[in-house]
C-alpha cells in the first residue's frame, strides 16, 4: 500500500492497492486541495449515511457490489442506484450519502475528498475506530491543505 508522503508528488497502482486494503479507511495521499482515500466495507455494513457541507467526493468501486443513497436530508435519499466494479459516484457537498454493501464479499472502493478531508496518513481498521477517531479530534486535516471557512460541521445519522 502507498504510504501517504503528502503534498509531494506520488503514483502507485490504486487498483490493486484498493483490492489489497483490509482497512476501513486509509489515507494514502493528503494534497493541497484533495485527498486519497482506500475503504473496505465489509459484507452488510456501510460508509455510514453521513453529510459534508464543504466537501465533494468521488468514490470508485474496485471491488465487490454495492448500493448508494444520497439525497438532501437523511429521511430523502431519493437518489439510489446498485453499483459494483468499475462504477464511480459523485457526491456534490451538501449531500447526505451512504454506499452499503449488499454483495457477499468485502466491498472495496477508493475515495477522493475535496478539500483534504482526514488527518495524513490515518489507519482506521473499523468503521468504529473512525468513529472514534472523529469524536476524539483526531482525525483532522493537516496543516499545509486549504480549507474552506468554518461553516456547516460534518453532521452523521
Amino acid at each position: 500500500m502507498s504510504i501517504d508522503n503528502g503534498p509531494r508528488p506520488n503514483a502507485f497502482d490504486i487498483e490493486s492497492a484498493t483490492k489489497e486494503n483490509t482497512d476501513y479507511r486509509a489515507v494514502v495521499w493528503s494534497g493541497k486541495y484533495l485527498q486519497v482515500t482506500l475503504m473496505s466495507i465489509p459484507v452488510g455494513s456501510s460508509v455510514g449515511l453521513e453529510k459534508h457541507p464543504e466537501t465533494d467526493q468521488f468514490l470508485r468501486i474496485d471491488a465487490g457490489r454495492g448500493r448508494v443513497k444520497m439525497g438532501p436530508a437523511e429521511d430523502d435519499l431519493s437518489f439510489q442506484e446498485d453499483v459494483s466494479d468499475g462504477w464511480s459516484i459523485q457526491v456534490p457537498a451538501g449531500t447526505w450519502h451512504d454506499v452499503v454493501n449488499t454483495g457477499d464479499e468485502p466491498l472495496q472502493l477508493y475515495t477522493v475528498y475535496a478539500p483534504v478531508h482526514h488527518a495524513a496518513g490515518i489507519v482506521q481498521e473499523t468503521k468504529d475506530d473512525a468513529d472514534r477517531d472523529e469524536e476524539a479530534g483526531v482525525d483532522e486535516p493537516p496543516a499545509w491543505s486549504v480549507e474552506p471557512e468554518q461553516g456547516e460541521p460534518d453532521q452523521h445519522a
